[in-house]
């Protein structure tokens, strides 16, 4: 099921693998950013609460 591109398959075809490693390299940083701040929070909770106790 692979449409007829053409003279133009093999641009066509880099074009969809660039888009879609980059939309997977932008979800992983996003994911790994995510973590990384969460973790920061959570150390900025546990400072301000033993800080009130």
């Amino acid at each position: 099921m692979i449409p007829d591109l053409g003279n133009y398959a093999v641009e066509v075809m880099s074009a969809y693998v660039l888009s879609i490693l980059l939309l997977v390299a932008i979800v992983a940083v996003s994911l790994r950013r995510g973590r990384k701040v969460r973790g920061q929070l959570v150390k900025i909770e546990a400072r301000k609460e033993s800080a009130n106790v």
